[in-house]
């Protein structure tokens, strides 16, 4: 019974895509999917089938703010727009391409935590090797290493201080609710950092351009104007991407 209620639910995720398409279509009707739990049920394993979906559609829900939350892409989304901003190229690159490209280096940087938890925690619990309990606490387990070597201490003592939590002697007495705004607010802090390197020598380039535009007296010309050209010919010769891209994946080392 557990092995179809994990068929059945891998099922639904490859069928849901297909479902709303379907409703775009002509004359082709959304089929009606309830799920019930009758009092008078003689089986129990289907009210377990019944409340494994409704987790499982949860957990999709929440997906995104995990995604977010407790990965790398919070760092990497917010210095990559730095570069665009530093760059004055306004829409350029666009969102989706830097949503996309924060999400696919949020997969290449989160690979081995993933490979990690899909071995020791999914793997076997689709076997029914490991119970839920078993391979929640694993999976949790290579997630809260990856937070805490990005986590600066001061940070992880000031939500200690404000949750109210006792003094944790070892890691494992920190809790994951604390951990995890802790883990956010010090991935800003990088990112605003790196940020602000990759403004400096962009800056230069404006402050230059502004100084001589007032020396020529043509104050009427915005100097973004003519800085633009050169911020991207300096990002150019230096290869810029390759170094943005590989400087912000060895800062997760």
């Amino acid at each position: 019974m557990n092995r179809f209620c994990k068929c059945l639910s891998l099922a639904l995720l490859l069928v849901s895509p297909g479902v709303a398409l379907a409703a775009g279509g002509n004359g082709v009707g959304i089929p009606n999917i309830s799920i019930s739990m009758g009092q008078n049920s003689q089986n129990p394993g289907e009210t377990v089938a019944a409340l494994r979906i409704l987790i499982l559609f949860t957990v999709l829900s929440l997906a995104p703010a995990i995604l977010i939350m407790m990965t790398s892409f919070t760092r990497i989304v917010v210095v990559l727009s730095f570069l665009r901003q530093a760059l004055s190229t306004q829409n350029m690159p666009p969102n989706q391409l830097i949503i996309g490209l924060s999400l696919f280096l949020t997969f290449f940087v989160m690979a081995p935590v993933w490979q990690e938890i899909n071995s020791r925690s999914l793997t076997p619990y689709m076997e029914e090797k490991i119970d839920q309990s078993t391979a929640i606490s694993r999976a949790e387990s290579p997630i809260r290493e990856f937070m805490f070597k990005q986590t600066r201490e001061k940070d992880l003592a000031l939500f200690v201080e404000l949750g109210k939590v006792a003094r944790p002697k070892t890691r494992r007495d920190v809790p994951t609710w604390v951990l995890i705004p802790a883990f956010m607010v010090s991935e800003l802090k990088t990112a605003f950092q790196i940020g602000f390197m990759l403004y400096l020598p962009f800056l230069i380039i404006d402050m230059v351009v502004a100084s001589v535009l007032m020396a020529m007296g043509m104050m009427m010309l915005p100097p973004v104007v003519i800085s633009l050209p050169f911020k991207l010919l300096l990002f150019v010769l230096v290869d810029g991407w390759d170094l943005v891209i590989g400087s912000l994946v060895k800062s997760f080392g």
